[in-house]
């Protein structure tokens, strides 16, 4: 049967496929595209226990993207998950500290937005085949330090795509900004700015939205697309590994079939816990939610208050790729307990823009049962990252830390001894200096090249080769610009 998709925000437009839905990234109205049921699960827990990465892949995109053909979509799975990944399972699931991490950084960049954006480009491309486009697509993504890597690494150089990444010039570690200042590619552009990651974000969803702007490069050959988490093929990859994680802990005899596990993510722009509220509405048996925030704890705050408030300090952290006041996803949610009123969430969300915050009604509240927030201290984050590594020797970078905390202080609190994945979102090496002195502040005066050799000895893991790529390489993106001159700055690239 076809899935196609909607906006959050139009009771009216007309849905669109699969396909469609991946070119635009993001609707029109600035809604996001949501398909208009989630699909249950067509193959039983049992037979996914036996199942490869790249077949549990297909069992679940092939519900989601019914406008690809079986043979498109293997290949653009095959292609997209091989020897690109440091190990041949594609995610490694560790038992740790009482918990299972399930290990989503041995991708090209080290870091979980490999899982979707090493297939996304490949969707793309099909998706253009299909709907005769014959414009160049122009990827436009703001990051908070890893989308933008991942995503220069899928597009660069494919045929017929140009991609722009801004980042926050200082709002990123440094192992993040040299992966996107040496990334090659003819069609590639990186750029810093002088503000945050939700000045970034802002930017490139008032550049989506410009009418004027999208007139005049559609005459010049061009269209825009998103490689952000807002577009749904970066979405349904995400989905994949949590149903792999539950198939995974059933082939080891970890649990018994049907048995509920419990879910941790560390998340900023809320789009990784959503894909673990989708692979649960498809019939995986998942207890809690729980969505682990940092210091900047709007998603923590919302959960308990049923408010989404962004008006507060911005507070960088060790853990960057978190540090986000306006988590873009969390509208597909919003959606879905507004019973899919468009024009509720609309409303909400015009609130968000006009004022900084909104709130839902109790009845929307009462539809958030299966989520459970947490937030951890930079010090409680520092002191799990020791206290594990010293009782394990397992360890941790900084985002899966706050996960590993928030699940610590869940537990204490509920007393549920439910059987949990954790998302291990990065690898330790991405963060090395937050991690190394965690571990050992006597390692802050170390220079940061030192700290990873220091950190292969700690670990046992040898430095992966994203790491060792960037030790010699030409910094070839220096552009630095105001936030206000981001769309000069891809009028400029563009030649337009």
């Amino acid at each position: 049967m076809e899935l196609l998709y909607r906006s959050t925000r139009s009771v009216d437009a007309p849905a669109v496929t699969a396909s469609q839905a991946i070119l635009k990234g993001l609707a029109d109205d600035g809604g996001l595209f949501v398909p208009e049921r989630i699909p249950a699960l067509s193959v039983s827990l049992e037979e996914l226990s036996k199942m490869t990465y790249q077949e549990v892949a297909y069992e679940v995109m092939k519900l989601f993207l019914t406008d690809f053909t079986e043979e498109e979509l293997k290949d653009c799975i095959n292609k997209a998950y091989d020897s690109k990944f440091d190990t041949e399972d594609i995610v490694e699931l560790v038992k740790a500290d009482k918990a299972y991490y399930i290990e989503l950084f041995h991708g090209a960049t080290i870091a979980f937005k490999d899982m979707a954006l090493s297939i996304l480009p490949r969707f793309m491309t099909v998706a253009a085949k299909k709907n005769n486009v014959s414009k160049d697509i122009v990827i436009l993504t703001a990051t908070s330090g890893d989308t933008g890597k991942a995503a220069l690494a899928g597009f660069a150089d494919v045929e017929g795509t140009k991609i722009i990444v801004f980042y926050p010039k200082n709002g990123v570690s440094m192992i993040q900004e040299l992966q996107m200042v040496t990334q090659k590619g003819a069609n590639t552009h990186v750029i810093g700015i002088t503000g945050n990651f939700d000045d970034a974000q802002s930017g490139v969803k008032a550049i989506f939205g410009d009418a004027e702007l999208k007139a005049e490069l559609d005459a010049k050959g061009f269209q825009f697309s998103s490689a952000n988490s807002i577009n749904i093929g970066r979405l349904v990859p995400q989905i994949v590994y949590y149903v792999y994680s539950y198939a995974k802990l059933l082939a080891e005899g970890e649990i018994q079939s049907g048995e509920k596990i419990n879910i941790v993510v560390p998340t900023g722009n809320f789009g990784n816990i959503l894909a673990a509220f989708y692979a649960k509405n498809m019939g995986l048996p998942v207890g809690k939610l729980i969505c682990a925030s940092n210091d900047n704890k709007v998603l923590f705050d919302f959960f308990e208050t049923g408010c989404y408030d962004k008006n507060r300090e911005f507070i960088l952290t060790t853990s960057p790729s978190m540090d986000i006041l306006i988590s873009s996803n969390l509208e597909r949610l919003i959606y879905r307990i507004a019973g899919d009123d468009a024009a509720k969430n609309k409303e909400l969300m015009a609130a968000l823009t006009a004022g900084g915050k909104y709130s839902i009604t109790d009845d929307m509240k009462a539809k958030l049962v299966d989520f459970c927030g947490g937030y951890a201290t930079e010090k409680e984050t520092a002191d799990t990252i020791k206290a594990i590594y010293e009782d394990t020797g397992y360890v941790l970078d900084t985002h899966t830390a706050v996960a590993a905390s928030v699940y610590k202080a869940y537990v204490a609190k509920t007393g549920d001894e439910t059987k949990t994945v954790i998302a291990s979102t990065a690898s330790p090496y991405k963060f090395a200096r937050s991690v190394m002195t965690a571990i050992d502040e006597k390692y802050d005066a170390m220079k940061d090249f030192d700290l990873i050799d220091e950190l292969t000895k700690l670990s046992g893991v040898e430095i992966p080769n994203a790491v060792k790529e960037i030790r010699e390489a030409e910094i070839l993106h220096k552009t630095v610009c105001d936030p206000a001159d981001m769309k000069k700055e891809v009028l400029k690239f563009l030649g337009v």
